[in-house]
């Protein structure tokens, strides 16, 4: 999803420009040329997929970074509040593991889809970061008071798919609820113990716009 970047509108269609705007979507982007290319010299046929936020049991969850899904479930069941960027109202398609292994699948063995680009993820609606918080917060029987802290630079507001193309090319569906995929990852956490969080990878770069969860450490 991060090779979009901001458009003009959305959901997010194949045939749009890439825009990435931080180095995370850059370097997927740049990926994408990388086989192109390679592909187009050596005539290997290659198929662009692009998941949407996949999340499902098995995440890292004491991962301070990334995830946030997992990161939110671990704090509120260790009692603490989750930790928001900006205002929430990004707009985000979360897409369980179980919806996603079945079209990638068809993405390695399929005949004529070569050279296609196909979204992956759910787009019966869009889910805010305050919608996940909420929606976490009922599974978990947790009193919700979510700390807000200044938006993370270069974030993108909106960001969801059209999965139009995968259900024609694929046979794309969804048969898990956002509020099912959230209980299966609940559950897993549960089961193993929420943990502490492991800053494992040192920040190279700190200015007045690197989040403080990551400088002070705050999960």
């Amino acid at each position: 999803m991060a090779r979009y970047g901001t458009q003009e509108r959305f959901p997010f269609h194949e045939e749009m420009e890439p825009k990435p705007q931080d180095p995370y979507g850059i370097a997927k982007y740049a990926s994408e040329l990388s086989i192109k290319n390679l592909s187009e010299m050596h005539g290997i046929e290659f198929v662009i997929s692009v998941p949407h936020n996949i999340i499902g049991p098995r995440q890292k969850y004491d991962d301070p970074f990334r995830n946030v899904a997992s990161i939110m479930i671990n704090l509120m069941l260790q009692g603490r509040q989750p930790f928001i960027y900006g205002d929430g109202e990004q707009k985000r398609c979360f897409s369980f593991i179980n919806d996603v292994i079945d079209p990638l699948m068809k993405i390695g063995f399929q005949k004529g889809i070569s050279g296609e680009i196909i979204n992956i993820g759910p787009d019966e609606g869009t889910v805010s970061i305050n919608d996940l918080a909420r929606t976490i917060a009922k599974l978990i029987n947790f009193k919700l008071d979510p700390i807000y802290k200044i938006g993370r630079p270069l974030e993108v507001k909106n960001a969801t798919c059209s999965a139009d193309k995968a259900r024609k090319l694929l046979d794309y569906k969804t048969n898990y609820t956002l509020e099912q995929g959230l209980q299966e990852m609940i559950d897993y956490i549960e089961t193993r113990g929420p943990k502490k969080f492991e800053y494992h990878l040192p920040i190279e770069i700190q200015t007045n716009q690197t989040p403080e969860t990551w400088t002070k450490k705050l999960f």
